[in-house]
């Protein structure tokens, strides 16, 4: 299987399962998309091979942990040439606490997720950007004062089923 293989069905319903449950066991995946375990376990192996499943992790309740401060924040860069981002995207990618980056279109360039101690740990991871000089323009935050659900599956037979 390469990058380019077209997924069909049974993959898709394989990457569903993992992506709710990535320590089911082969016999039970298998079970849940109709194959014997062995041939499973063979797509399962070219679905990582292809890269199409990238990792496995625990999802974790940071309330459980302990108070955190989310933040997101909407930058803009003063100049739009392509060393311009990635510049300022180096940059966050070495921050722990930026959890998620995109670049968007619209009437700013980034809209970026922080998670954090607090407030005060946010104000310092702001101003080390400020003052590294990446070109940023302006920018906004966002706290976030609840987060009333979080959904961490992609409904993936929905997006991709029609094209298998």
């Amino acid at each position: 299987m390469t990058p380019a293989y077209k997924l069909d069905r049974i993959d898709i319903k394989i990457l569903a399962v993992l992506q709710r449950n990535g320590r089911i066991t082969n016999v039970e995946l298998a079970d849940e998309v109709s194959l014997s375990p062995s041939p499973c376990l063979m797509r399962v192996k070219k679905l990582q091979q292809a890269g199409y499943i990238t990792g496995y992790s625990a999802q974790i309740d940071l309330a459980r942990l302990g108070p955190t401060l989310t933040v997101f924040t909407e930058f803009t860069l003063k100049n739009h040439r392509q060393i311009d981002f990635a510049r300022f995207q180096e940059a966050l990618g070495n921050i722990d606490n930026c959890v998620e980056c995109h670049l968007v279109s619209g009437g700013y360039d980034y809209l970026v997720k922080f998670v954090t101690a607090g407030i005060d740990e946010y104000q310092l991871i702001v101003e080390g950007l400020i003052d590294r000089e990446l070109g940023i323009d302006k920018f906004f935050s966002f706290v976030v004062l609840k987060t009333p659900f979080s959904k961490q599956h992609i409904p993936l037979s929905r997006l991709f089923d029609e094209q298998a």
